[in-house]
């Protein structure tokens, strides 16, 4: 009996020495922790992207019945805010943030 539990106990050391980083639980509550802030911040983003966008299509097209029929002025308004991003990706989310010194010392 003893025999077959040491055989066990070597043998779940040897699996465990051996796996990936990739099944840290530490990466998996951040990928967790990142996924629920996206879904968070794209609930918010999305409706406001959405608002901006229609108050500038509605202002270029006043900007160009104020100025006279200014269509350069009309298009620099409708370019400015229909330019992306239109969601929040992990990446814009890690370029806005910045680096976390403490995440890349861990891996």
């Amino acid at each position: 009996m003893k025999k077959n539990q040491l055989v066990l106990a070597l043998a779940i050391l040897t699996m465990a020495s051996l796996a990936p980083n990739y099944l840290r639980a530490e990466d998996a509550i951040e990928k967790t922790g990142m996924a629920v802030e996206l879904t968070a911040g794209n609930l918010i983003f999305m409706p406001l992207k959405i608002f901006s966008m229609a108050v500038g299509a509605a202002g270029g097209a006043l900007s160009y019945i104020a100025s006279g029929g200014n269509a350069d002025l009309t298009k620099q308004i409708w370019r400015d805010t229909s330019e992306g991003p239109y969601i929040i990706t992990p990446e814009l989310a890690r370029k806005s943030v910045g680096q976390r010194p403490l995440l890349a010392e861990s891996k």
